[in-house]
């Protein structure tokens, strides 16, 4: 039988932690900055966990 393939957009994006959490990047903070406030582009930094309906999803993307 062939091997699955990851699905490599979705490696980019996600990182699943030895618990096994997802964990991704908050979304806003690319471009635009100049018209957000300070307080909104610090909150958005860091990562955080997939919503649950979203990670099973995302794991079985990622051959998990």
């Amino acid at each position: 039988m062939p091997k699955n393939k990851t699905h490599s957009g979705t490696s980019k994006r996600f990182k699943i932690t030895g618990s096994g959490k997802v964990l991704r990047e908050r979304a806003g903070k690319r471009h635009l900055l100049e018209h957000k406030p300070s307080s909104k582009t610090r909150a958005l930094t860091g990562t955080v966990e997939v919503a649950p309906s979203d990670a099973k999803k995302i794991k079985k993307l990622l051959g998990k």
